[in-house]
């Protein structure tokens, strides 16, 4: 498939927040052209597509989320963190099969493109079914692991890590575990080695509440972050979920690996767990990427609202207006995620990168006047402005229509249906 984009705004995010006029041309799945419309190459096109000035950028990257806990969304709401979990969340998933994450997770795939959601970080329970639901969607999904004292295993990750690295273009594997309060030393030292044979980094929720940090400290004597660090769980690098309540020396810890934060903000607020260091981390250069978090804790997996949140909360944190600038978040929900993902070659619009992206409309009241667009995008930017996700060269939906393997009104019974079953 030979697309051409024309008449359109781009911000390709190669040369900072730079915008130019002219075309993105897509051959298959790959970008091979970007720039104005005089230098641009001859070619025979499949469709050409006039942007009417719209916007054209790199696609949004959720650098964490649950997709299978879409059947959770307004279940388990109003508890804090720990009895949600307990009661309500660990409970319901205990019942769940395969096929339910195949179906839940399709529901999140859908959501995701409308929000301009390009590719995941998804962390659950069965790595199979996730990866065959991205795969027949099309969508794209690094798969983290989740292994725990009741789930998976250290031998499983490793056969997963093999298999899925080389399972389809779309699809990719990290290491991971859920977090320290719910995995024993002893998996926590089998997953340590196994990062150091495969020099593999490694992913898990960190430092979400002040009662997990506590715990913590009460067992081991030692923050979360120092105690997996010195179980050289970060020797290749990897990352951490929420970050929110972090010690200076975790986050020296942080710039020194090189380690990822992955900021969620909408969850953070709404199981009232705090509001991560934002500003200071970018301080001390440490990485930022944005993920929603799962459908149960956020309900919503949008983007245009983690990014807003981002640079609120932290603003209102510093009481200073002029920290975490706009710009800065964008970078995080676009360029940092496919970094912290690894996904090098889906983070800018350039020739050669893979065709993931999304047009922006522009001709709505929420983003006149033009007066700045990246900073529209950030404080006055919604879902309802994403007019087309495209992944890997494929358009999946396109004003307010989805052109996926997946009849939408059928899946949303099979939905339905499948969550009362659950509830019995």
């Amino acid at each position: 498939m030979k697309i051409r984009i024309y008449n359109a705004r781009i911000l390709p995010m190669a040369e900072g927040m730079q915008i130019i006029e002219g075309e993105v041309h897509i051959v298959e799945d790959q970008i091979s052209y970007v720039g104005s419309k005089k230098d641009a190459p001859p070619r025979e096109w499949n469709r050409q597509i006039n942007a009417e000035g719209n916007l054209i950028l790199p696609g949004f990257k959720n650098a964490h989320t649950h997709s299978g806990m879409t059947f959770l969304r307004s279940y388990a709401d109003d508890l804090p963190l720990l009895e949600w979990l307990n009661k309500k969340v660990f409970p319901m998933e205990a019942k769940l099969t395969p096929e339910d994450i195949y179906v839940f997770s399709k529901l999140a795939i859908l959501e995701y493109l409308t929000s301009g959601i390009t590719a995941n970080f998804d962390m659950y329970l069965t790595p199979d079914t996730m990866a065959q639901a991205s795969k027949d969607m099309g969508f794209r999904t690094v798969i983290c692991g989740a292994v725990n004292d009741f789930v998976q295993s250290v031998p499983e990750m490793e056969k997963w890590y093999q298999t899925y690295n080389q399972y389809d273009p779309l699809i990719s594997y990290r290491l991971g575990f859920h977090a320290e309060y719910t995995t024993s030393k002893s998996i926590l030292k089998d997953l340590a080695a196994l990062a150091d044979d495969l020099k593999a980094p490694v992913y898990t929720h960190n430092s979400e509440s002040a009662s997990e940090v506590e715990q913590c400290v009460a067992r081991t004597g030692k923050t979360p972050t120092v105690y997996l660090d010195e179980l050289g769980m970060f020797a290749h690098g990897g990352g951490s979920f929420h970050c929110v309540h972090m010690t200076e020396e975790d986050l020296k810890i942080f710039k020194e690996r090189k380690l990822y934060v992955v900021t969620n903000p909408a969850s953070n607020i709404k199981l009232a767990s705090g509001i991560a260091p934002v500003a200071k981390m970018l301080q001390m250069d440490i990485p930022i990427a944005i993920g929603t978090d799962g459908p149960a804790s956020n309900n919503c997996l949008d983007m245009f609202r983690e990014m807003f949140l981002v640079t609120g909360l932290a603003k209102l944190c510093e009481r200073d207006a002029a920290v975490v600038d706009a710009d800065e978040v964008l970078s995080m929900a676009t360029i940092n995620g496919a970094k912290a993902m690894g996904l090098t070659d889906c983070d800018i619009l350039a020739p050669g990168k893979q065709a993931d992206l999304i047009m922006i409309d522009l001709y709505q009241p929420n983003m006149q006047p033009l007066n700045n667009l990246t900073k529209n995008l950030i404080y006055s930017g919604s879902k309802q402005n994403v007019t087309l996700t495209m992944i890997a060269g494929k358009i999946l939906y396109e004003k307010g229509n989805f052109y996926v393997s997946e009849d939408v009104e059928r899946l949303y019974a099979d939905v339905n249906h499948r969550i009362e079953e659950l509830k019995k």
